[in-house]
């Protein structure tokens, strides 16, 4: 069961009783090949930028440190849904399920690179994001122009840039399997970008339109943005990369899919929950982040749902003020607690957790793949980070 929260206890000092999610990736040498092919993959990159001139070197230097971070829980579950499905511990269609993770990863790190952009946030994974730091570098170097727009512009190319090496990444790995494997991997892969496009569409929309009147409709706009933008390509999709790469059929495919998006979904509300509760030091993000950028949650729906009037107009007039101090923070996080809002996620996050383990079961899974996709789901969905 997830760890459970307080108003006075910011977030969790450990994961509870979750598996350790660093062992988890660490096991058949996962961790150590994806930050290889990475690594390979910056390195060829670079060498590409290089020659297209010196100064653009730092858009691989800022790209490399991005990646650099990260749980690998991407990489893992498309992995072990390999593993799982049959696939090799060794030979090439271990090395291409090696490499679509690696694809995954970048993936992320493009999609982060945006998102940062879109939601003004000023760290990520405890650094400045692409686009403060390129718009410090513009500031420290007195060069013309608005240093805020230069930095995000410069940022949407760097995502752009890394997106496209997802892209190469993914060709690569592809390569050396059977064409109608290759087909598979290849279009579970682009309707999973298709979906995260579509879902970041439906947050900026939902972060737009009227919130506040309705909290069970703002609920379900909640989640059918997490659904869009997160659980797919959390967990959902790698999940059915796994089974792609080692040649299972359509249905099997679905079912695996099917167990991945209430997991996603379940992964998504705990980030949801450490960006209001999470401990900075663990997070790599400023208390309260969430709160300040005004995000439309569930969390935000259920205290609307629950609050008295005070409360309502409290989180109305506070929720998405880039200025709330400490105090105005806590205050928040305590209507959030005394409305009954943070209790009903961490039950909605451990009854999604409890249909995708039903989902894993009907799966038919080997092991020890199974054994080890049930822990990372424990992990996803019970962390402080």
């Amino acid at each position: 069961m997830p760890a459970r929260l307080s108003a006075t206890a910011p977030a969790p000092t450990s994961p509870g009783t979750a598996p350790d999610p660093s062992a988890l990736v660490d096991r058949e040498n996962l961790r150590r090949d994806v930050d290889a092919a990475l690594r390979a993959h910056m390195a060829e990159l670079a060498d590409e930028v290089a020659g297209l001139g010196a100064s653009a070197t730092a858009l691989t230097d800022e790209a490399g440190a991005l990646l650099e971070g990260g749980k690998r829980l991407r990489a893992a579950f498309c992995y072990w849904s390999f593993r799982a499905h049959g696939g090799a511990a060794d030979g090439p269609a271990r090395t291409a399920a090696v490499r679509v993770g690696a694809a995954l990863e970048l993936f992320q790190a493009a999609a982060l690179l945006h998102d940062d952009i879109i939601d003004s946030s000023d760290t990520r994974r405890g650094r400045p994001t692409a686009h403060r730091a390129f718009a410090a570098r513009h500031t420290g170097s007195s060069w013309a122009g608005e240093a805020g727009r230069f930095g995000e512009s410069v940022a949407i190319l760097l995502g752009d840039l890394v997106l496209l090496a997802a892209q190469r990444e993914l060709t690569a790995a592809v390569a050396v399997l059977p064409a109608p494997v290759a087909a598979a991997t290849r279009d579970t892969f682009d309707r999973m970008q298709s979906e995260v496009v579509v879902g970041q569409y439906l947050d900026v929309l939902v972060q737009a339109e009227p919130w506040g009147a309705d909290p069970a409709a703002d609920e379900e706009r909640a989640r059918a943005v997490l659904r869009a933008k997160s659980a797919s390509y959390s967990v959902a999709a790698p999940l059915a990369l796994g089974a792609a790469l080692a040649g299972a059929g359509p249905e099997r495919v679905a079912a695996i899919r099917a167990a991945g998006l209430p997991l996603g979904e379940a992964f998504q509300l705990r980030d949801d929950v450490l960006g209001v509760f999470g401990d900075p030091g663990i997070t790599g993000k400023p208390a309260g982040d969430d709160l300040r950028e005004g995000k439309r949650t569930v969390l935000v729906a259920r205290t609307l749902a629950g609050a008295d009037d005070d409360r309502r107009a409290l989180v109305l007039r506070a929720l998405g003020d880039p200025d709330l101090g400490p105090d105005d923070v806590a205050a928040l996080r305590q209507a959030i607690v005394a409305t009954g809002a943070l209790d009903a996620v961490e039950k909605l996050i451990t009854d999604l957790a409890g249909q995708a383990d039903a989902a894993l079961d009907a799966a038919r899974l080997a092991e020890p793949g199974r054994g080890v996709i049930a822990d990372l789901a424990r992990a996803a969905v019970d962390r402080a980070a």
